[in-house]
């Protein structure tokens, strides 16, 4: 029999990824939400959390798609009264928030998932596997995509605590923390902040071990979500995000499709839940405060979605 969920924020990302996973989900029944004015036809919804947690002590798992910002006092909320916590990426605003949420999921033996969405991606797990037994020469990520498609009017993006073009390029950092056989780590940035915003909007990273990233959230057209990887054996390069891999220019597997991210989390979830066991995974999040704690600053002319 499905368990019982509640998702909180029921914005874009919920309604274009979430909420149709929770529909073909064997493991999972949507039976409420909380949001200021978004809904999901005919289900339970809720403005205030805690009301829809009183209401509600059958839904033993709440799922926060809002932004990182405000997420913590929610998933200390819902963990305090005794709910599993699946986290939206990035899982908070602060590295010491989502540790400290660790901690309380630990000691109240509830789950908490951190989930990286682009580590479900269809090639991702090929890529990891063709890669383990190798060495990494060089490797290039190109992340480049519209942040007016992606985030229409949603200025929370380039405010404080918002990530800016790591908001996206999160996901790449996800994809290269999975498959790299050895870790690496920042040893430079340069980031390029708007005039008018508190997060950037272009980023460039330099890694150990001959890596580097290129993240820009003003390219119009065709978007680019790449990972190229030089090794002795040959080139891998992962496109769409992680879900087509290519061997030396030829696909070897994947689809072209995001579709399977979000299924694959709740699954996920489920099995967590059903042994008790948390996955908490900050790897890429750290890339992120490195970079900007290393980064050298650029400004640029103002910028408005």
């Amino acid at each position: 029999m499905p368990r019982l969920i509640a998702l909180i924020g029921i914005g874009k990302i919920a309604l274009d990824q979430h909420v149709p996973a929770l529909a073909a989900s064997p493991d999972w029944e949507l039976a409420a939400t909380v949001s200021r004015s978004g809904t999901v036809a005919g289900v339970q919804s809720y403005t205030d959390f805690a009301d829809m947690l009183a209401k509600n002590p059958d839904i033993g798992t709440v799922s926060l798609c809002m932004p990182p910002a405000p997420r913590f006092d929610y998933a200390h909320a819902a963990l305090m009264a005794g709910r599993n916590v699946m986290l939206e990426k990035p899982p908070g605003a602060s590295l010491a928030e989502v540790y400290a949420l660790e901690q309380l999921a630990q000691d109240k033996g509830l789950t908490l998932f951190a989930t990286w969405h682009s580590r479900m991606a269809h090639a991702v797990a090929p890529a990891k596997a063709w890669l383990a037994d190798t060495t990494i020469t060089r490797a290039l990520i190109t992340w480049r995509e519209d942040v007016r498609k992606w985030h229409p009017g949603q200025d929370w993006v380039f405010q404080a605590g918002g990530m800016g073009v790591f908001d996206p390029g999160i996901n790449a950092l996800s994809i290269l923390t999975e498959i790299l056989p050895r870790p690496v780590h920042v040893r430079a940035a340069e980031l390029t902040f708007p005039s008018n915003c508190q997060t950037p909007i272009a980023a460039s990273l330099t890694f150990s071990g001959n890596v580097s990233a290129d993240f820009d959230w003003r390219q119009e057209g065709p978007q680019t979500w790449d990972i190229a990887i030089d090794t002795p054996k040959g080139q891998l390069y992962l496109r769409m995000g992680g879900n087509v891999l290519e061997i030396d220019g030829k696909v070897q597997a994947g689809k072209n499709s995001i579709m399977g991210e979000y299924p694959a989390l709740y699954a996920r979830m489920a099995k967590l839940v059903k042994t008790g066991a948390s996955d908490v995974d900050l790897a890429p999040m750290i890339h992120v405060a490195d970079a900007l704690t290393l980064g050298i600053r650029i400004q640029t002319e103002a910028f408005y979605l």
